[in-house]
């Protein structure tokens, strides 16, 4: 129980099972293991169908502009669903909350696994999308019940599952659509949220840290509806044409929204996010620093793929399969996990603005070798574990970051905006990378390919990012102030 957690607090609302519950011993090991493979599985979630992609608009009679609505709206609500799980949870029980955003997984996968069109199918990855929120309230479970000597690894293992996941399951994705029913895809996924569903419910204690007041309704209405339509427009800005009346009426009318929502929150004594902590300066700039990230690592899932699978009679191409593919960008999450241990040593001995720093430098390394290194398989590979290496180090500082400015009753809400912001670096990477891309083609022997320049200006301009990435990261304070209400202790 935490420090500043009474029995006398929880009397009220914790049942005679959950004080049981609470009796018992605790292993460490296995909770970190069991958050770390709810992050998995829900990160999972989000390069799912990629190997579909291509052919979603034939197994569902769609046209391919409507088949990419399983993907946006999957992106969409992990979103909307992240900051808003994290403040119901930090209200009403991590843990709980948590087992809530797994069951809209495997309720998900199940409905997608009966769909054969696209509305059930848009319906199920939605659900499924909701569930990525587990791993900002898995991090902040870990900081109400592991000891400070444990809670640098934990947590940045279970940060970097954002990544590991897509990264080691793409391949898994790529082998089941190539030799099974692609609806095995959504039974394979229902299948692992139930396996970490019973691992919350029987290593997970109950959360007995929680924050006084009430949910705040429209602060949540407000929130979701302004970020869906900035997200919207910079994710079909491509598809519906960026000066389109209907883009810019969504996109402005997201920031109108989002704007008089803040306004809202700033008046109100229980608000969803409190704006005041997130302005912070530790805290904004650390969530900046995030998109640049979010930013830096989804482009290597849009664009490798595409310069690994493209036909070597292009002259541009590597002509590998999907499979061959996603197995070069593996490398890309398994340094992530290896490094750990590693980034949260770096982290307790230097501070994790140091670690930030670092990792964000060896991601603008690494794009910058891309440039120059793109004819071969290995180059290909080279890049995505450079990349890997420095988004392992960033994801592991952005939470000891943002837990140590703001208070212990409101870690679950605040990493669910952090991971929020990496979300709109992703979105943002998809439609700038996307946009090169189709802007910059050849055409051979009756196959369209971005050119080599193309290839090269989508590097150029994830380098660029992690650039701006490190000049905020410098802003940061080499210092965190003194918060007495801080999640963490503070860290020079």
């Amino acid at each position: 129980m935490p420090d500043n957690a009474t029995p006398d607090d929880s009397e009220h609302w914790l049942s005679d099972a959950e004080r049981r519950r609470l009796s018992r011993a605790q292993n460490d090991r296995a909770l970190v293991a069991s958050l770390a493979f709810t992050g998995l599985v829900a990160s999972f979630m989000m390069t799912l169908v990629t190997p579909l992609l291509p052919e979603l608009p034939g197994l569902l009679g769609v046209s391919t502009a409507d088949s990419l609505w399983v993907v946006t709206a999957t992106l969409l609500a992990a979103a909307v669903a992240t900051p808003i799980g994290g403040s119901l949870g930090d209200l009403y029980g991590k843990r709980r909350m948590l087992l809530v955003l797994l069951g809209s997984l495997i309720i998900g996968s199940v409905i997608a696994a009966f769909s054969s069109s696209l509305i059930p199918l848009v319906i199920g990855r939605s659900l499924q999308g909701a569930g990525l929120g587990v791993i900002a309230l898995g991090i902040s479970i870990l900081r109400d019940v592991l000891h400070r000597d444990k809670l640098g690894k934990a947590v940045a293992l279970v940060s970097a599952t954002l990544g590991i996941g897509g990264a080691v399951g793409l391949p898994i994705s790529a082998l089941i659509s190539q030799y099974l029913d692609w609806h095995f895809l959504f039974w394979v996924s229902g299948a692992l949220g139930a396996i970490g569903f019973i691992l919350v419910l029987t290593l997970v204690p109950v959360s007995t840290l929680r924050s006084a007041g009430r949910f705040d309704y429209a602060g949540a209405a407000g929130f979701a509806v302004g970020l869906v339509g900035i997200l919207l427009a910079v994710s079909k800005g491509n598809e519906w044409g960026w000066t389109s009346p209907l883009t810019l009426g969504v996109g402005l009318g997201g920031v109108i929204v989002l704007g008089l929502w803040a306004l809202f929150e700033l008046r109100i004594t229980h608000p969803l996010i409190d704006l005041r902590v997130a302005t912070r300066r530790s805290v904004l700039l650390t969530n900046l620093a995030s998109v640049t990230v979010g930013f830096a690592f989804f482009a290597t899932a849009v664009a490798l793929p595409l310069l690994l699978e493209a036909p070597v009679d292009t002259g541009v191409g590597l002509g590998q399969s999907m499979l061959v593919a996603s197995l070069c960008l593996m490398p890309s999450g398994l340094v992530m996990w290896a490094l750990s241990g590693t980034a949260a040593r770096l982290t307790a001995r230097r501070g994790a603005r140091t670690s930030l720093l670092l990792g964000i430098v060896i991601i603008a390394i690494g794009y910058a070798v891309a440039v120059g290194l793109m004819t071969e398989v290995w180059h290909t590979v080279l890049v995505a574990t450079l990349v890997g290496f420095g988004v392992g180090f960033a994801y592991a500082a952005m939470p000891t970051l943002i837990m140590a400015a703001v208070p212990s009753s409101e870690t679950a809400a605040s990493n669910g905006l952090n991971s929020v912001m990496r979300t709109l670096g992703s979105t943002a990477a998809s439609a700038v990378i996307g946009l090169i891309l189709a802007g910059n083609v050849v055409t051979v022997g009756g196959v369209t390919t971005p050119t080599a320049s193309a290839f090269q200006l989508c590097f150029a301009v994830c380098a660029a990012a992690a650039i701006i990435g490190a000049v905020l990261t410098l802003l940061l304070p080499r210092r965190q102030p003194q918060y007495k209400t801080a999640s963490l202790p503070v860290q020079s």
